[in-house]
């Protein structure tokens, strides 16, 4: 069996700072969290910029580079840019991180989706900052715009000669892996791939076992032998869905943008602190850990030389 890749999502653009004292919003904090994630066992580094002055989600490549040069110079994780921004925004903007710091790899959504988290705001009596509510609230009428012409024009500036980068093809539900295969009949995107099954996002598919199994079996008939996988269970589900995961073949993520606890009840520290469970989990059950230069190898990047940070 394949060494198994963990990824680690630092900070996202869903969760707020009032929701846990541990989601990095300043540039100091969020490199720190990425190199003790990296440190812990992380390959793969998925990375969004937050404002430091109030930690809400920023697009703005200034953020960015106010981050990424310590990552690069404490570690040898593999950087992966977001191109997702914030289901507010547009894909002009949600490119611009990416296209001005050329990493190895950027995600990719492979199509639109009622990506909502509003129910969290009931939860909380006050928040940090005066943003933060109106932000989670917005989202039960927000659509996630990931049109085939976004996809294309991701495709065509992250994927070209210029920055030659490969993409996390986050997949919600198993229509996008459809829509990953037509892209590729077009021409857009070469293999081997990488998907990223994203599970138990309210809007997109649920996170259970018999879904992961489908999406699985789905990718199998779609892309053959041509393709690496690995899957976000978002909230509760994320450690258990990464466990069966790695013992199906697949690739694993956790982080705080996808969960902020370390388990039932209890928040998490830090990033560092999931990898380190999830990386013991793995363990135990058999798996080895990938480096970053083997997860390069299997996925087929350009290398840390060739990045603009």
């Amino acid at each position: 069996m394949q060494k198994t890749i963990i990824t680690c999502a630092i900070t996202g653009a869903i969760h707020t700072p009032t929701m846990s004292d541990a989601l990095p919003y300043r540039p100091d904090d969020i490199a720190q969290q990425a190199i003790d994630a990296a440190k812990a066992g992380a390959a793969i580094l998925h990375l969004h910029a937050r404002d430091p002055e109030n930690g809400k989600p920023s697009v703005d490549p200034a953020h960015f580079m106010a981050f990424l040069p310590a990552i690069k110079a404490e570690t040898d994780a593999i950087i992966n840019i977001s191109t997702g921004g914030s289901i507010t925004m547009g894909i002009e903007d949600r490119l611009a991180p990416a296209a001005a710091a050329s990493p190895e790899m950027c995600s990719l959504n492979m199509g639109s989706l009622n990506f909502s988290c509003h129910p969290l705001a009931d939860r909380y009596e006050r928040f940090k900052f005066d943003w933060e509510e109106a932000h989670i609230r917005a989202s039960e009428g927000g659509i996630f715009r990931n049109t085939f012409a976004d996809i294309k024009q991701v495709a065509a500036t992250m994927g070209g000669d210029r920055h030659n980068a490969k993409f996390e093809h986050e997949c919600y539900e198993v229509g996008h892996l459809y829509n990953l295969a037509f892209c590729m009949k077009q021409g857009m995107f070469q293999a081997p791939i990488f998907l990223q099954f994203v599970m138990g996002i309210l809007g997109g598919i649920a996170a259970e076992i018999d879904n992961l199994v489908f999406m699985k079996r789905t990718a199998d008939r779609l892309f053959g032998d041509n393709y690496q996988w690995s899957v976000i269970g978002a909230g509760g589900q994320q450690m258990k869905l990464a466990a069966v995961a790695a013992q199906m073949g697949g690739h694993v993520r956790v982080g705080l943008e996808d969960s902020l606890f370390i388990e039932r009840g209890k928040l998490a520290e830090s990033n560092a602190q999931q990898v380190e469970k999830i990386k013991s989990i793995l363990e135990a059950q058999g798996n080895r850990i990938a480096t970053p230069a083997e997860a390069r190898a299997m996925l087929g990047l350009k290398g840390a030389d060739k990045v603009s940070f």
